[in-house]
């Protein structure tokens, strides 16, 4: 197929019907998607990890009788079916894809196999036997889950890793293990739900360690006060190392997930905070582009970034992710930045005039696909591209649809009064006056949607007040749910209202009334000191003059 069209765009280009080019498209591989999405590949996922828990639990150097050791790999199994179990039954809100299920379940097996060889160097050298738990990086896998895919999948990697990993320990230590690691994993889920900057990673790995090194004092692992008693130096060099050990393990596996991040997030196409947050950078490219070429796009665009981003903050949506998106949801005018009425300037015709209402709303609509075009082109995150194509969803361009039917009404009363010929009059079809698609699927891309609309509709608004900003508010968000433009999108009736309110509130400060400052002529001149009003009503400039005066009087020396 893909040859046939090149041939079929050579022939065009030689009859000056094409130019040649191929618009870019972005869709998923349908191989990769098959994969992400097939059930058998999930199950497969899911017993690699129950037979290589049961393996690690075999392989740990724990002392005991080969009874023992069957008993613990039948423990280990019972919880790597629990935790399966659980993990499917929510993977409608965790994990839908494979490749989050390969993050997920990978990254607590890796975990668990640095556990068992810390602990079998650690009974392989005396010195370390006495604090060998503060050298196991609790907090590794539920910092990297807490980062990458939230709050929900750390706790979950935190119980698991904790539950399974206390079976590779001797029987004696398996309720301190179980303790600091369980501990010290939910510590790391709560210290990273919001890291926006590495260096919050390294405070977090630090605070991580104070939190184990506390833990292994309370319960015995590091003997505070033996310190001060007989044999002070030894129990302080102990101590010291102990104190060292959990506090520089905490900080390398921060540090380790850090340097970690950029690397899962191009191979699982996830984006942190972090990567948000450099995206947020207003010299990007495009965005340079769009303030010289286009530059009331780019005032919407910052306008539109405000409106959903305190909304996605009100409701809990990724609010750094609405305002990288509204940054550059309108890229694809920047193709014909004239078209569009914000950058048309004061004494410019308005290229619409000259062009049919079925033309004009091509033009329009065309901006969605060029926009993607664009990103693609510039390498933009897959999620930005996701909300230029759903920004629109499949909405009616209401102004030029309407002026068709107009035209049709017009040329109709022509025909009835015998003046035209019914052949001729216009086809309005309402499926050339729609959007491609597709609606949107997210809460963040829903947020866009309505504060791009909201936004162009608030400029038409004259002496705009809070109950006028309401009504309109409230008019087009009920439009939209009426058209099924949010059929798709999770938005709840009250995250609807809640985000109406919030568009409301930013509005308001942003349309708000200036004091009518009076004209010079009418402003009331200042009285000096000697009373005179006929002085300027300025008298900082009035004494700027005078010493330049006098500073000109030549001296009477």
């Amino acid at each position: 197929m893909g040859f046939l069209d090149a041939i079929k765009r050579w022939q065009l280009t030689r009859q000056g019907l094409s130019s040649g080019r191929k618009r870019r498209v972005y869709s998923a591989n349908p191989a990769i998607q098959a994969l992400e999405e097939s059930l058998a590949v999930k199950l497969g996922l899911y017993a690699t990890f129950a037979v290589a828990s049961v393996v690690l639990i075999l392989k740990s150097d724990t002392t005991g009788p080969a009874d023992d050791a069957l008993k613990r790999a039948l423990y280990g199994f019972t919880l790597a079916l629990a935790a399966l179990a659980m993990f499917h039954a929510n993977s409608q809100f965790l994990c839908r894809r494979n490749s989050r299920v390969i993050l997920v379940l990978g990254g607590m097996l890796v975990h668990l196999a640095f556990c068992g060889l810390i602990m079998k160097l650690a009974h392989a050298d005396d010195t370390l036997e006495v604090f060998h738990y503060l050298l196991v990086p609790f907090a590794l896998a539920p910092m990297l889950h807490s980062i990458l895919l939230g709050r929900a999948v750390g706790t979950f990697s935190a119980i698991y890793v904790s539950l399974i990993g206390s079976l590779l320990v001797p029987a004696s230590d398996m309720l301190g293990f179980l303790t600091l690691s369980l501990v010290s994993g939910l510590a790391a889920v709560l210290l990273t739900v919001q890291v926006r900057k590495r260096g919050q990673l390294l405070r977090a790995g630090i605070f991580i360690g104070i939190v184990t090194l506390i833990l292994a004092i309370v319960w015995g692992r590091l003997d505070l006060c033996s310190c001060f008693g007989d044999d002070a130096v030894n129990h302080l060099e102990i101590f010291a190392l102990g104190s060292v050990a959990a506090l520089g393990t905490a900080v390398f596996a921060a540090l380790f997930v850090s340097g970690l991040l950029p690397i899962f997030e191009g191979l699982f196409q996830l984006t942190t905070d972090t990567s948000w947050l450099e995206l947020s950078d207003l010299n990007h490219k495009l965005l340079r582009q769009m303030q010289l070429e286009a530059p009331g796009t780019f005032h919407h665009s910052l306008v539109v970034a405000s409106l959903a981003e305190a909304a996605a903050e009100k409701i809990g949506a990724n609010a750094l992710m609405c305002r990288v998106c509204s940054y550059f949801h309108d890229v694809g005018k920047l193709k014909k930045p004239v078209y569009f009425i914000e950058n048309l300037h004061d004494g410019v015709e308005n290229p619409h005039d000259g062009l049919t209402p079925t033309m004009s709303a091509l033009v329009i609509i065309a901006h969605v696909k060029d926009g993607v075009d664009i990103a693609m082109k510039h390498k933009l995150n897959p999620r930005i591209i996701n909300v230029i194509q759903e920004h629109h969803g499949d909405s009616l361009v209401y102004f030029f649809y309407r002026r068709a039917q107009e035209q049709k009404k017009t040329e109709l009363d022509k025909v009835e009064r015998g003046l035209e010929n019914p052949e001729d009059l216009p086809h309005v079809d309402e499926k050339n006056f729609r959007y491609p698609g597709q609606r949107p699927s997210t809460r963040e891309s829903g947020i866009i949607a309505l504060a791009d609309m909201v936004e162009s509709a608030s400029r038409s608004l004259r002496k705009p007040t809070l109950a006028k900003i309401r009504a309109m508010i409230e008019e087009l968000v009920r439009s939209k749910v009426n058209d099924g433009q949010l059929d798709e999108c999770p938005l709840t009736i009250k995250e609807l209202a809640i985000v109406k309110d919030s568009f409301a509130g930013t509005l308001r400060s942003m349309l708000h009334a200036r004091i009518d400052y009076p004209k010079e002529e009418e402003r009331p001149p200042a009285p000096n000191k000697r009373g005179d009003s006929t002085r300027t009503p300025f008298p900082e400039a009035d004494a700027a003059t005078k010493g330049l005066l006098s500073s000109r009087t030549p001296s009477p020396a």
